[in-house]
């Protein structure tokens, strides 16, 4: 569509996108004072508009008009948002820069926006200064204090288990009892967790304040350490994420067990791989999942299965919607025999740092998932990345849809509890307007997203009438996202800032995010996640200049606090280490995301350089879907598992390959083998998953090797789309 320049519109192009005559007028006059003041296409203008012009409650399209016309000669990456310096002192890293930044940076120091790039590079410069520093900051409390924060590898041991170096060697800690503590960010009477469950959308929300909430997860640690496993055995957890899973994650990790994440939406088949993948001795579910009227077996998969003994939480009152195998046990039962415990301090088992806490779950492209053991260091790089980034602080309210079985599960946990703020839990479906009463309800401040969840709020304009204005800023993670959704998502809050954030499992947070101490482009990345470093691989494989514009496959720094050093069934070095190029005498860590450093300085996502493609926020293998649907239809001779971005940009769509065996077959209905892959799909790997098109092929594109080349597909059929548009 085309816009107007601002200084060209006119009261009748504002009543024409659906505004009164009487409010048209008004707001046409706000807007001549603010060109009079600022011009019509600076920073400072798009800054005044939406502060004082533009309200949820005015069309979309109004919001698109004034947004375009501001930056419609801008270039690339224009600001959404724009830091202000009362504000920028209040954050975190503001209040940090004040009191530290000359000691920090000397006489390059200036003020916390100026200064904030030149921290960054302080941080990964200085990394035993930063981490002990942020470490403080957060009251982080060891049982035995680490004999250094960073102890290096010698150059050239790029096979060693520590690849760059060791973090906090020596150290005890327990990161669940760091979020029962006591410090100068919590009382006993701060309120740590609010919840609600679908349904009850009209009562009031339900809290918890830190005292009560420990008693509750000092009663599990009782409860699973009555269950007599052997010491830092692997306990599951295939739960929705409400108040229940979250006593449960920190009783396990408090009474020195290891988490296995496995999320509520997978199929038998994929709850049994990691089951046996991690050894786990016992597994936490529910009964069923309740989603509006559907009733979601869960409990049932486990059974199907086999998993080990399973403690199992009714949905409905006490009963269950099948018998409980013999060796299973009810939630009530489980909880009963340590019920003299009650409110009993369980004492926290102090574990080394390196030693494992929680085994989480990410594709690789051999069709197995690769198991990605978190250390005891891990949640505090989580912590760090919100203490940072999104400025998490005493009081915040923390919302992010999202489950135990993906990163951001643990992620939330650690992000809130540690930083003094309150996790906000909604049990039931996001994506409707229960979720966003409750987020208007609960006064949530920091409210994370992945853009397949706000496409469907604007999609169904479920949003509407709800008061948002307690948001501080968004986050959001998993997928690439799109322009116009963002800027909608950011009108429901009165242009409140988004903090994109991208990382993994394997790193336990984020490399690349903004930050509210700058200026943040939609859709775009402001800057290395602290303590990171970045490089864009050229077409030789060596990194380009660091400050240059660019694209190509982004690598990592090895010297990343938090990142993962072992796999459970898979060689780490070979996965993340083997063929990549060295700097400054250090071989560099593969990531496997296409990234651009555009010409402005910030950072755009362009999906991923290997085979595998994010689907919803997950992470999945080609591999993995193409051996499904390679057998759903004896036509078939092969597929290959694409995933897409739509024209406009934002979260890939699966697109299926095929080839027949026929070729008298291309002409076959492809709609009835959509409708086939999507019910393999779902039931065999993931219910989320939905294959958008089917795209027949007289055969793939290969290597001299006989490898897929699923790049070359991805283009193909992006190039397709784009030209379908034309």
């Amino acid at each position: 569509m085309a816009y107007k320049a601002l200084d060209c519109i006119t009261r009748s192009d504002i009543e024409a996108q659906g505004i009164a005559p009487d409010l048209a007028e008004g707001i046409h006059g706000r807007l001549t004072e603010i060109l009079r003041n600022y011009g019509p296409a600076t920073a400072e203008t798009w800054r005044d508009i939406s502060k004082h012009i533009l309200n949820p409650d005015l069309p979309f399209s109004f919001h698109q008009m004034m947004y375009y016309g501001c930056f419609m000669n801008y270039g690339p990456n224009p600001p959404a948002w724009v830091p202000d310096s009362e504000n920028a002192i209040l954050t975190n890293i503001g209040q940090l820069l004040v009191r530290r930044g000359k000691e920090f940076l000397g006489s390059k120091y200036k003020d916390p926006i100026s200064s904030f790039s030149d921290f960054q590079e302080f941080s990964v410069s200085n990394p035993e200064v930063y981490w002990k520093t942020v470490l403080d900051e957060m009251s982080v409390s060891f049982s035995v204090p680490p004999q250094c924060i960073l102890r290096e590898s010698p150059f050239g041991e790029s096979h060693s288990s520590y690849p760059g170096g060791q973090w906090l060697p020596g150290a005890l800690v327990n990161p669940a009892k760091n979020c029962l503590s006591l410090n100068s960010t919590r009382s006993l009477d701060d309120v740590v967790v609010i919840w609600r469950n679908e349904g009850d959308d009209d009562l009031p929300v339900c809290k918890m304040t830190l005292r009560e909430f420990r008693a509750e997860v000092w009663l599990v640690a009782h409860a699973i350490k009555a269950l007599g496993l052997e010491k830092g055995s692997a306990i599951a957890i295939d739960m929705p994420m409400d108040v229940n899973s979250v006593f449960i994650y920190l009783a396990i990790v408090l009474a020195g067990y290891v988490v296995v994440s496995i999320a509520d939406s997978f199929a038998p088949l994929e709850i049994s791989t990691r089951l046996k993948i991690s050894e786990a001795k016992a597994v936490f579910t529910q009964d069923l999942i309740i989603r509006g009227d559907k009733s979601i077996p869960l409990y049932s998969r486990i059974v199907e299965a086999q998993s080990p003994m399973a403690i199992v939480i009714p949905t409905r009152g006490s009963s269950f919607s099948m018998k409980l195998r013999d060796d299973d046990i009810s939630w009530h039962d489980f909880l009963g025999r340590v019920k003299h415990f009650k409110e009993h301090e369980f004492a926290a088992i102090e574990q080394p740092v390196e030693a494992f806490m929680n085994i989480l779950f990410s594709s690789g492209t051999t069709g197995e998932p690769k198991a990605i053991p978190w250390t005891h260091a891990t949640p505090f790089k989580a912590a760090a990345d919100a203490w940072c980034h999104m400025d998490i602080q005493r009081g915040d309210i923390i919302a992010w849809p999202t489950n135990l079985g993906w990163m951001m599960g643990p992620w939330l946990v650690y992000a809130s509890l540690l930083n003094g703020a309150s996790m906000a839990l909604y049990n039931g479906s996001p994506l409707g307007s229960g979720f966003a009463k409750f987020v208007q309800d609960a006064k949530v401040t920091m409210l994370g997203v992945i853009p397949s969840i706000v496409r469907a709020w604007k999609g169904r304009n479920c949003t509407a009438g709800f008061d948002w204005s307690a948001i501080r800023c968004f986050g959001s993670t998993g997928e690439a996202s799109n322009v116009d959704e963002y800027l909608w998502l950011m009108g429901r809050a009165h242009y409140k800032p988004i903090i994109e954030y991208c990382g993994g499992t394997e790193i336990g947070g984020g490399f690349i995010t903004g930050s509210l101490l700058q200026a943040q482009s939609l859709a775009a990345f402001s800057t290395p996640a602290m303590g990171c470093c970045l490089f864009i691989l050229g077409n030789d494989g060596h990194p380009i200049p660091q400050n240059q514009p660019g694209i190509g496959e982004l690598a990592l720094g090895p010297l990343m606090f938090g990142a993962s050093n072992t796999l459970l069934n898979a060689n780490h070095y070979d996965v993340y280490f083997k063929g990549m190029p060295s700097w400054k005498g250090r071989v560099l860590r593969r990531h496997g995301d296409v990234f651009e450093r555009t010409s402005t300085g910030y950072y755009q996502a362009h999906g991923r350089a290997d085979d595998t493609m994010n689907l919803g926020g997950i992470k999945v293998s080609s591999v993995e879907i193409e051996r499904i649907c390679n057998a759903v239809d004896n036509n078939v001779l092969e597929t290959a598992a694409i995933g897409v971005p739509p024209p406009g940009g934002g979260p890939e769509q699966l697109v299926i390959a095929v080839v027949f065996k026929d070729s008298d077959n291309m002409k076959a209905d492809l709609n009835q083998l959509k409708i086939l892959f999507n019910s393999a799909v779902q039931k065999n790997l993931n219910p989320l998953f939905r294959v958008f098109r089917v795209v027949p092929l007289s055969a793939l594109p290969r290597t001299a090797t006989n490898k897929v080349m699923r790049r070359v597909l991805r283009q193909q059929l992006a190039q397709l789309d784009e030209n379908s548009r034309l």
